[in-house]
């Protein structure tokens, strides 16, 4: 067989940010890629990356749909906390559009990019890997298997990744929340201005119990559309129903509808992402989404670039230690945000008493300022220490119930 397949140095399954922004790096740096793509799939999403984002992966301002300027946090009892963002500004896109432009991004610098459904990776006679995927199929086609040969292969193939079950030990096992979100046509200015529920310029976050019980809902604004939305891992909770009462009470409910979409989304990074042979995974099927925020694109990116150096590494090398560098080099970037992000989420997250409270937290300027600066920058800011101390102080009488929500 190994006569007759087309042998590639990396096969990438999946064409989201991370498996595009990984063939990209890949295939400019001469090696042979294809990249795996499954046609059709819109990953339910807010579409906010930050400035840090368009500067690391040289995203051109045209992809944004939308720049948001403020947050408002609502909390259980309707409290609305406006948070403006100093000096900096959150970019939205489409993912319809993103995703595809960053495929073809790929495909313009080499990679080599199919449509078609990843099947199973199995072994030649020599041991290297045999990946199989079916075309594309439509309603008079159903497809054609093809199979192909990968000295490496990256596994971006989302939250349930079958190249993670089938080639990582422990990936079966991960754990995510459920997210869904309907595209609605946005209000007219005029319209939007005269009740104050929505604008085009700031994204809205409902911490409350009746629209999820253990994350949180949204309203993010795209140009001429919004994405509405809501995540829960709680399996008996109706997504669709929080939607539709979160559009009620925002007035979007008479908005038409442009699309509906529902995926899971991972709770927390992966303990392992290697197969210790020739396969590492990267983006959701490593599990890179941020705790309490769901925050993904920039850290699907930021971790596909990694896989993309550890393959290097690994071809380089024949050493498949060297795909172990992926997660350590992730962690040792991200892994403190994540850490912090995942304790905020488990605490302030459990009850509509503490979402009250975690809401009133973020009336505070110092927390504001300090949020958006490690949003957009990407790291715990460390230029204020006594704004830090304040911040622990108040945060401490809110979880001794001292303070006033």
């Amino acid at each position: 067989m190994s006569n007759t397949l087309q042998t590639f140095d990396v096969v990438v399954v999946g064409g989201g940010p991370s498996g595009a922004t990984a063939a990209t790096d890949l295939a400019r740096q001469g090696l042979s890629v294809m990249l795996l793509d499954r046609a059709g799939r819109i990953k339910p999403c807010g579409g906010a990356i930050p400035p840090k984002a368009m500067e690391e992966f040289d995203i051109p301002e045209s992809m944004l749909v939308a720049k948001v300027n403020s947050a408002r946090m609502v909390s259980p009892k309707d409290l609305a906390v406006d948070m403006p963002i100093d000096g900096g500004y959150v970019g939205i896109v489409d993912r319809e559009t993103f995703d595809e432009w960053l495929r073809q991004r790929a495909a313009s610098v080499g990679a080599d990019l199919r449509r078609g459904t990843f099947e199973r990776i199995d072994r030649d006679a020599d041991g290297v890997a045999i990946v199989h995927y079916r075309t594309s199929a439509d309603a008079a086609d159903a497809g054609v298997h093809v199979a192909v040969r990968a000295k490496s292969i990256i596994g971006a193939d989302g939250a349930m990744s079958q190249v993670a079950k089938q080639c990582v030990p422990g990936a079966d096992k991960i754990r995510y929340v459920a997210a869904y979100h309907e595209i609605v046509r946005s209000p007219r200015a005029a319209d939007a201005g005269a009740n104050q529920k929505y604008s085009a310029t700031r994204c809205d976050v409902y911490y409350q119990g009746k629209l999820s019980p253990d994350f949180y809902a949204w309203i993010f604004p795209h140009g001429d559309t919004a994405s509405v939305g809501v995540g829960s891992a709680n399996k008996g909770f109706s997504l669709r129903s929080a939607v539709g009462a979160l559009r009620q009470i925002t007035d979007l409910h008479g908005m038409e509808t442009i699309r509906r979409e529902g995926a899971p989304i991972p709770m927390k990074p992966l303990p392992r992402w290697d197969n210790g042979r020739d396969v590492v995974l990267a983006g959701d099927a490593a599990g890179v989404v941020a705790p309490a925020s769901g925050e993904g694109i920039y850290y699907a990116m930021a971790g596909g670039r990694f896989a993309g150096v550890a393959v290097t590494q690994f071809l380089a090398s024949g050493k498949p230690q060297a795909l172990r560098s992926a997660r350590r080099s992730f962690m040792k970037a991200h892994g403190k945000v994540f850490f912090v992000l995942g304790i905020m989420q488990r605490f302030w997250y459990s009850s509509d008493k503490r979402r009250e409270r975690f809401v009133s937290i973020c009336r505070d300027p110092d927390v504001q300022h300090l949020t958006w600066q490690a949003y957009m920058h990407k790291k715990l800011v460390r230029a204020k220490p006594f704004a830090h101390m304040r911040i622990f102080l108040k945060d401490m009488s809110h979880l001794l119930g001292l303070a006033r929500a």
